[in-house]
C-alpha cells in the first residue's frame, strides 16, 4: 500500500513544475508582500549590488553558450521546492491519519449538537419560568380586581368561598387551628360536624389531600418565621360604608386565606410553564409553545376559572393532567423509553386523581383513545402493555392512599384497564380465528367496550357504590334525557348545563377553532390513508407506515374532550387547553413541511398570530376591566347571629351553599353540604329541600327532627327563583312528587305563618332562621 501511495504523491508533487515560469515570481511577490489591494502594474526588478564573479580562464565566455545564472531565479527555485515538499508532507500526513478525521469529525459534530441542545433546553426552561410568572401575575390581578380580596376581613374572605369551596377550605382551617398538625388531621378524619351525627373520614370522602398538604406547609412556614421573629402579615383597620362596622384586614402569607389562594395561583402559574414545554415538544419548535401560550391567554375565560373559584378540585388537579399528558406524549413519541418515563407517568396519574373525584373519567377517555391506536398498530404491544400496567398501579396507589375508597375500583377507568389487559393476553388466540384484519379490529373494539360497561356495573354492585352519582351518570342523563330529583339538582346549575351556543363563535373569533380544525383534518387524512394501506396489504407496518402515534392520540383526545364539553359546560376546562396545545402543531414540519417549502415559515406564523391577537387582546382587556368588591351584608349578619346567639352544638340545615359557610365560619354542626355524590347525603338533602315542596309542614318538621335539626335557614328567594324552564325548586318537586301537586307551596306558607311547627328567631332581607319546634304533635 505504501508504494502506490508514494508514486501518487510524486505525480502530485511533479504537477506544479509544468506551470509557466513567468507566473512564479508574481505569485511569490504577492504572497510575500501580502498585498491585498487592487492589482497594480508590475514593478521592475530592483538593482542589487552583487560582487562580480571571476571570469573563466579561457576567456570571458561560459562553455556551451551558458548564461550567467541570476540569484533571484535561484531563490525562486528554492521556494518552489519548499512548496512541493510541504504539499507532499501534508498529503502524507492527512492520508496516514485519515481514520482519525473520520472518527473525530462525527464526535465534534455531536459535541456541537449537544451544546446547541443544552442551550435550547436552558432557553426553554427560562422561557417557561417567565411565562409561569406571567400567568401567576395575571391570576392574582384578576382575583384581586374582582373581589378586592386584600381589603376584606377574615369573615368576608371566608364568605367569598361559596358552596363546596367553603367546605374544602373549612378542613384546611380546622388543621391549622388545631393544637398540632396530627391532632388536626385526626379531627378531619373523624369528623362529626359535616353530616351530624354521623362520623365520617372527610379525607376519604372529599379528596382532601391538597388541604392536608397546604395545612402542613402553612404550619411549617409559620413555625419557621416565628422562630426567627420574621413578620408574615400586615394588618390595617378598614372603614366601611354605613351601616357596616369597621373591620381588621390582614395581608401576607401569614394570613391563612392569602396563603391558601396564593399556593393555588403559584401551582397554576407553574402549569403555564408546562403548557409551553408541552406545546414546544409536540410541535418540535419553541414557536409552537409560544402559540400554545398565546392561545391560552387569548381564550383565558374559556380555559380556566381558577381566578374566580380557587379552592375547587380542578384547580389542584388540572396542572398535573398537563404534566401527565406531556409525559405520555414523550412515551408515545420515543422508541426507547426508560423506567423514569413510566415512573413519572405513574406519579402524575396519582397526583391528578387524588384531589378530584371526576379525574378517573378523564383518564378513562385516555384509555379509550389509546386502545384503538393499539388495535390498528400505532403503539407497539410491549409499550402499550407497560402503559396499562402503570395505570393499574396508579389506581391501586390511589385506592390505598384514599383509605380503600371503593370508587377507584368501580369506575369505568379501572374496568377499562382490566378489559384492556385481558384483550392483550388473549390477542393471539383471537388472531388465530383467521378473520380479516378489519374484523379482527372490530372484535377487539366491541369486546373492550361491552366488557368495560358490564364490568363497571358488576364491580359497582359488588362494592356497594352503585347509588353514587359520578360524571358518567350525569353524561348518561344528558344523552338519554333522563331526569329525576338528583340529576336536576346537578344539571340545573349553569356549570353543568350544555355548552353555550356562543362558545364556538368565541373560539372562532380568536382563530383557535379554525386552526385546530385544519390540523385535525390533515391528521385524519394521513391516518385514513395509512389505515387503508394496512387493510389492503393485510399486515402491519408500525415502523415504516404507522408513525407519529402521538398526533393520533391528541386528535382522539380532542374528540373526547369536545364531546364532554358539549354535554357539560364545566368540562371546557379540558377542551380549551387541549385545543391550545393542538394549535402548536401549525408549526410542525411533520404536518406542514410541504407548505413551508413554498411559503416562509415566519410569514405563516406571523399572519396567524396577527389575526388571533385582534380578538385575543380584546378578551384580555375585558378581563382586566372587571373591577368589583365583595360585599354580602345579609349573610354576614346571619353568620354573626349564629356565632353569638346559638349554642355551639346547635344543628343547622338549609341550602347546600349556605351550609358550607355555616360550617366554615361558625363551626356549627350541619346535616347536608354541597358534596352531593354520596347516596346517603343525597337522601338527607332531599329531606332538607322538602321545605320548598308542596308537602305538609308537619311531615317536613318530623323528617327534620329525625335528622336532629335545631334550626332551619330558609331562603325566600328559593321559593320563586328559576334559572331556566323546569329548574325552580317547585317544578323539580312537582316532577318528583306528583301526588301533592294540588297543594300550595310550603315555602309560601312558612313565609307568612310558620307556626305551630316552626318559629322565627332571626330574619333579614335574604334569610329567615326557623327554629324546629319539638313539642307540638311530635311522637
Amino acid at each position: 500500500m505504501v508504494g502506490p501511495t508514494r508514486s501518487k504523491l510524486r505525480e502530485a508533487a511533479s504537477q506544479p513544475l509544468h506551470r509557466p515560469r513567468s507566473v512564479q515570481p508574481r505569485r511569490l511577490r504577492r504572497r510575500i508582500t501580502g498585498a491585498a489591494g487592487p492589482e497594480m502594474e508590475e514593478e521592475p526588478p530592483e538593482e542589487v549590488d552583487t560582487p562580480e564573479l571571476p571570469l573563466p580562464v579561457d576567456g570571458g565566455h561560459l562553455p556551451g553558450g551558458a548564461r550567467p545564472c541570476s540569484p533571484p531565479r535561484t531563490r525562486n527555485r528554492n521556494a518552489q521546492n519548499c512548496l512541493q515538499m510541504e504539499m507532499v508532507t501534508k498529503t502524507r500526513f492527512l492520508h496516514r491519519f485519515h481514520f482519525l478525521n473520520s472518527l473525530l469529525g462525527p464526535l465534534l459534530d455531536k459535541v456541537h449538537m449537544l451544546r446547541r441542545r443544552q442551550f435550547s433546553r436552558r432557553a426553554t426552561i427560562c422561557t417557561a419560568a417567565f411565562l409561569g410568572l406571567l400567568h401567576w401575575i395575571h391570576l392574582v390581578t384578576l382575583f384581586e380586581n374582582d373581589r378586592h380580596f386584600s381589603h376584606l376581613s377574615s369573615l368576608e374572605r371566608e364568605m367569598t368561598f361559596r358552596s363546596e369551596m367553603g367546605l374544602y377550605y373549612s378542613y384546611f382551617k380546622t388543621i391549622i387551628e388545631a393544637p398540632s398538625f396530627l391532632k388536626g388531621l385526626w379531627m378531619i378524619m373523624h369528623d362529626r360536624l359535616t353530616e351530624y351525627p354521623r362520623v365520617i373520614n372527610t379525607v376519604k370522602r372529599f379528596h382532601l389531600y391538597p388541604e392536608v398538604m397546604l395545612a402542613f406547609w402553612y404550619r411549617s412556614f409559620m413555625g419557621i418565621m416565628n422562630s426567627f421573629g420574621i413578620p408574615t402579615k400586615t394588618c390595617w383597620n378598614i372603614t366601611r360604608v354605613q351601616p357596616l362596622n369597621d373591620i381588621e384586614s390582614c395581608e401576607g402569607l401569614g394570613d391563612p386565606a392569602c396563603f391558601y389562594v396564593g399556593v393555588i395561583f403559584i401551582l397554576n402559574g407553574i402549569m403555564m410553564g408546562l403548557v409551553f414545554i408541552y406545546g414546544s415538544y409536540l410541535s418540535g419548535t419553541q414557536v409552537g409553545g409560544l402559540i400554545t401560550v398565546l392561545c391560552y391567554f387569548f381564550n383565558h375565560g374559556e380555559a380556566t376559572r381558577v381566578m374566580w373559584t380557587p379552592p375547587l378540585r380542578e384547580s389542584f388537579s388540572h396542572p398535573f393532567l398537563v404534566l401527565q399528558m406531556l409525559v405520555l406524549t414523550l412515551i408515545l413519541r420515543t422508541s426507547k423509553n426508560s423506567r423514569v418515563h413510566f415512573v413519572a407517568l405513574c406519579l402524575s396519574n396519582v397526583a391528578f386523581m387524588l384531589p378530584w373525584q371526576f379525574a378517573q373519567f378523564i383518564l378513562f377517555t385516555q384509555i379509550a383513545s389509546l386502545f384503538p391506536m393499539y388495535i390498528v398498530g400505532y403503539i407497539e404491544p410491549n409499550k402499550f402493555q407497560k402503559i396499562i400496567y402503570v395505570n393499574m398501579i396508579s389506581v391501586l396507589l390511589c385506592f390505598v392512599l384514599m383509605f380503600g375508597n371503593p370508587l377507584y375500583l368501580s369506575s369505568y377507568y379501572s374496568s377499562s384497564l382490566l378489559m384492556t389487559w385481558v384483550i392483550i393476553l388473549k390477542r393471539n388466540k383471537i388472531q388465530r380465528l383467521g378473520v380479516s384484519e378489519l374484523n379482527f379490529w372490530l372484535i377487539q373494539g366491541c369486546g373492550w367496550l361491552c366488557g368495560t360497561i358490564i364490568l363497571k356495573f358488576l364491580t359497582s354492585k359488588l362494592l356497594g357504590v352503585s347509588d353514587h352519582i359520578r360524571l358518567s351518570d350525569l353524561l348518561a342523563a344528558r344523552i338519554l334525557r333522563f331526569t329525576d330529583f338528583d340529576t336536576l339538582i346537578y344539571t340545573c346549575a349553569p356549570e353543568f348545563d350544555f355548552m353555550e351556543k356562543e362558545t364556538p363563535w368565541r373560539y372562532t373569533k380568536t382563530l383557535l377553532l379554525p386552526v385546530v380544525m385544519v390540523i385535525a383534518y390533515f391528521i385524519f387524512k394521513k391516518t385514513s390513508r395509512d389505515i387503508l394501506c394496512v387493510l389492503s396489504r393485510n399486515t402491519y407496518f408500525r415502523k415504516q407506515l404507522l408513525e407519529h402515534g402521538e398526533l393520533i392520540f391528541h386528535t382522539l383526545q380532542l374528540l373526547a374532550f369536545g364531546a364532554l364539553a358539549v354535554l357539560i359546560m364545566k368540562l371546557k376546562l379540558f377542551l380549551t387547553p387541549h385545543m391550545c396545545v393542538m394549535a402548536s402543531l401549525i408549526c410542525s414540519r411533520r404536518l406542514f413541511g410541504w407548505l413551508f417549502y413554498r411559503v416562509h415559515f415566519e410569514n405563516v406564523v406571523f399572519g396567524i398570530l396577527t389575526v388571533m391577537s385582534l380578538q385575543g387582546c380584546a378578551n384580555l382587556h375585558n378581563q382586566w376591566s372587571i373591577i368589583g368588591e365583595f360585599n354580602n351584608l345579609p349573610q354576614e349578619e346571619l353568620l354573626q347571629w349564629i356565632q353569638y346567639n346559638t349554642r355551639p352544638d346547635a344543628v343547622f340545615a338549609g341550602s347546600m351553599t349556605v351550609m358550607a359557610s355555616v360550617k366554615l365560619s361558625t363551626h356549627h354542626p350541619i346535616v347536608n353540604h354541597p358534596h352531593y355524590e354520596d347516596a346517603d347525603l343525597r337522601a338527607r338533602t332531599k329531606i332538607v329541600y322538602s321545605v320548598y315542596s308542596r308537602k305538609s309542614a308537619k311531615e317536613v318538621r318530623d323528617k327534620l327532627l329525625e335528622l336532629h335539626v335545631n334550626y332551619y335557614i330558609l331562603e325566600e328567594a328559593w321559593c320563586v327563583v328559576r334559572t331556566k324552564p323546569g329548574c325552580s325548586m317547585l317544578e323539580i318537586w312537582d316532577l318528583e312528587d306528583p301526588a301533592n301537586t294540588a297543594n300550595p307551596p310550603l315555602c309560601s306558607i312558612l313565609s307568612q305563618n310558620e307556626r305551630p311547627y316552626f318559629s322565627t328567631v332571626f330574619q333579614n332581607s335574604m334569610y329567615k332562621v326557623l327554629k324546629v319546634n319539638r313539642g307540638y304533635n311530635y311522637p
